[in-house]
């Protein structure tokens, strides 16, 4: 199944199906501020499950979790400095990811003993539609290509030919980037720049 959202209008009935699939299980494909990615209802184990087969890494990998805002950041996280909010409030919604320290909910939801968690907040408006209709963050990975040029897919035609018969929907939101997030770790006694990604680091 595919469906086309677009940013400056997200379809309600659409975004509907979009959030009854991830409430099902489904696994979806979607558009972020970077590049497209795997997504599901981060409270579905077997869909996270899922994610995990068709990436071929661990359940307990460090997947990014896909926030509508950072109003519920102490649900998944410990307490974090003045410092590290402010830095998060200048760059979100935006293509960062912050690592950092996971609080006791996270290793249940995922079945291991995660101790840090990425948390991304992206400036796309369908992504953070998704995440707010749905009432809670989503599991996120990227999609990788196969060439060894392009690291990641930009057209949603060949994802949907590459993906179709393993995912429940693709999210089609027009061509995506490929130059994913800039990764910072926020875990220590100093920021480390742990991927320099899509992003203006001049505003952290």
């Amino acid at each position: 199944m595919r469906i086309r959202l677009y940013e400056e209008n997200v379809n309600a009935k659409q975004l509907d199906q979009v959030v009854d699939c991830l409430k099902k299980g489904g696994v979806i494909i979607y558009p972020t501020d970077t590049v497209y990615a795997f997504g599901a209802d981060m409270y579905n184990s077997k869909a996270v499950e899922k994610i995990s087969r068709l990436k071929k890494i661990s359940e307990s990998a460090n997947y990014s979790i896909i926030c509508h805002d950072l109003s519920n950041l102490s649900d998944y996280t410990l307490q974090i400095s003045n410092d590290i909010f402010r830095m998060m409030k200048r760059a979100l919604p935006g293509p960062y990811t912050f690592i950092l320290k996971a609080n006791n909910q996270v290793p249940k939801l995922f079945h291991s003993k995660k101790k840090t968690i990425g948390i991304r907040v992206p400036d796309n408006a369908i992504a953070r539609a998704i995440v707010e209709a749905l009432g809670n963050p989503i599991i996120s990975s990227s999609i990788h290509d196969d060439d060894e040029v392009i690291e990641y897919t930009t057209d949603p035609d060949l994802i949907y030919e590459r993906y179709e018969d393993q995912i429940d929907l693709l999210v089609d939101g027009g061509f995506g980037d490929n130059e994913a997030s800039t990764v910072l770790d926020c875990t220590g006694d100093e920021i480390e720049i742990l991927r320099e990604g899509k992003g203006d680091l001049s505003i952290l």
